[in-house]
C-alpha cells in the first residue's frame, strides 16, 4: 500500500487538487528518505515499491509528478514511463539515476521526462526540480482548459460566420471578405459582430489569438443556412 501524508484527502476530479508526489523506488530507505523530505516540504506524497504497483493505482489524472527510479528489478523506469504515456497521463517525471544510468536518463528525457538527478542527490536541488515540474504542469493544465474553452465557443459559429472568420485572421477587411464571398459589407459586419458576440472576444486581437490557439478551426455545431 502506499505511504501517504496522515489527514490529507485529495479528490483527483478537482482542478485546485493538492499535488502529489509519487514516489517509485525498490530501495526502502530510500522511499522513507524521499517521504520525510517532501512531506517536510508540504508535499502529499504516495511511496510505492514496484512499478507495477504504482501503475495499478486507480487513476493517474491528477496534478503532482512521479519521482521515479531508473534501475528498478522487474518494470524498470522507463518501462513505467512509456505505461503512463500510453494512457495520457500528464504527469511529469523526474528520473533517480545512479551514474552509470546517466545515457538511460538521457533516453527518457528525449521521450518527455521532466528531468532527472544524479544519486546522491542535494535534497533541496531535487525539491527544486520536483517543484518546478508541478508548477510546469499546472501552467499545461490552464492553457489546455483554455484551448478547450476556446474550442467550445468557436463551435457555437455557423458555416458561414467560421469562413468570415478564417478571412478576418488572415487581415482582409469587411469589404475585401464581402467580394470574396459575396454579399454586402453590411451582412459581413453584421457576422463579425455575431462572431465576436459568440467568442466573448473583448477585442479583434483578441478573437484571432483565441482562433490560433486553437489551431484547427472545429466543425461547427450547426449545419443550417449558410446565411449569405
Amino acid at each position: 500500500m502506499p505511504e501517504r501524508e496522515p489527514g490529507t484527502r485529495v479528490d483527483p476530479g478537482a482542478a485546485d487538487a493538492a499535488p502529489i508526489v509519487f514516489v517509485v523506488d525498490d530501495e526502502e530507505h530510500m522511499g522513507a528518505a524521499l517521504r520525510r523530505l517532501f512531506v517536510t516540504a508540504g508535499l502529499s506524497t504516495e511511496v510505492y515499491a514496484t512499478g507495477e504497483a504504482f501503475l495499478a493505482r486507480p487513476s493517474h489524472d491528477v496534478p503532482g509528478c512521479v519521482v521515479l527510479d531508473v534501475g528498478m528489478p522487474g518494470m524498470g523506469g522507463l518501462e513505467v514511463q512509456a505505461r503512463l504515456h500510453a494512457r495520457a497521463a500528464d504527469l511529469p517525471v523526474v528520473f533517480l539515476t545512479g551514474a552509470a544510468e546517466v545515457p538511460v536518463a538521457v533516453a527518457a528525457m528525449r521521450a518527455g521526462a521532466a528531468d532527472f538527478v544524479e544519486k546522491p542527490f542535494d535534497n533541496d536541488d531535487l525539491l527544486r526540480r520536483v517543484r518546478a515540474a508541478i508548477e510546469r504542469q499546472a501552467m499545461q493544465r490552464v492553457e489546455a482548459r483554455r484551448r478547450l474553452e476556446f474550442e467550445r465557443r468557436l463551435r457555437t459559429l455557423t458555416p458561414r460566420e467560421g469562413e468570415v472568420l478564417e478571412w478576418i485572421v488572415a487581415g482582409k477587411t469587411s469589404k475585401e471578405i464581402a467580394r470574396t464571398l459575396g454579399g454586402s459589407h453590411r451582412t459581413i459586419e453584421i457576422h463579425r459582430g455575431r462572431i465576436m458576440e459568440k467568442t466573448a472576444a473583448q477585442s479583434l486581437a483578441d478573437l484571432i489569438r483565441m482562433r490560433l490557439v486553437v489551431g484547427a478551426l472545429p466543425t461547427p455545431a450547426r449545419s443550417g443556412s449558410r446565411d449569405t
